[in-house]
């Protein structure tokens, strides 16, 4: 059974039913840090045995503060270092054996973060090594990965963040049986709405003043979600299926 942080039984079987909190306080709480967090997520990452919460007799989800921890936890790997839940899931059994834990060097800067104005941002980016420690493959699955398009190392051989998050998708769709060679139309399907949003924004990056090509990369970014979200409607309308 797994330890809570005070050293107690997991899960609170000696816990105080006025200690735990319901999945709609624990939504509200996790909002604070990561606005995007839904019912439906934290419902996943149970059945991904990331989080075992108490169960009433009538079966209502209880969770009490080691849960919460652990979950801001999660939600913290994911978002700033990019990490799959399999290797996520390593890390955490890692920690409750007290064994020191090293989080590959990559993540997004937060936002509200102060940055020296004088500083120019540094580009997040993974060695090849960390890159198959990280996602969990081997040196040949990810050259096949480079084969179709898939990856692409930067010059000097690493990689931009990004790459985790495509490589573990990558990874996580071939359980699926999807395998790298049918992902082409995919990267074909990417480039070309990237294409589109390059004709769109060209003229303003073109520009010899400064804040309109500042104002250049906000429109692609802007054109770069809507496309996003526009892409997901579409596959969602396509399969007859609704995402949470």
């Amino acid at each position: 059974m797994r330890q809570s942080p005070s050293g107690g039984a997991g899960h609170g079987a000696a816990a105080t039913d006025s200690g735990l909190k319901s999945i709609g306080t624990v939504l509200n709480v996790l909002r604070d840090e990561f606005p995007e967090v839904t019912v439906s997520k934290i419902r996943f990452l149970e059945s991904e045995g990331l989080v075992e919460p108490r169960r009433t007799p009538s079966g209502y989800r209880k969770f009490s503060t080691g849960d919460v921890e652990r979950l801001a936890l999660v939600l913290r790997m994911q978002r700033d270092h990019y990490l799959p839940l399999k290797v996520i899931r390593e890390y955490l059994d890692a920690m409750e054996r007290g064994e020191a834990v090293h989080l590959p060097a990559v993540g997004r800067q937060r936002e509200g973060a102060a940055v020296p104005a004088s500083a120019e941002a540094p580009v997040a980016r993974i060695e090849r090594a960390e890159l198959l420690v990280a996602v969990g493959i081997e040196e040949g699955e990810l050259q096949e990965w480079e084969s179709y398009g898939l990856l692409t190392p930067l010059a000097d051989g690493a990689y931009g963040a990004e790459a985790v998050t495509v490589a573990s998708l990558v990874s996580e769709l071939g359980r699926f049986g999807i395998e790298p060679r049918h992902l082409r139309v995919m990267k074909a399907a990417a480039d070309r709405e990237a294409g589109l949003v390059e004709q769109v924004v060209a003229p303003l990056k073109r520009h010899r003043n400064p804040q309109t090509r500042a104002h250049a990369e906000a429109r692609a970014k802007e054109l770069a979600e809507l496309t996003v979200r526009l892409h997901t409607v579409l596959v969602q309308t396509a399969l007859g299926v609704r995402l949470p």
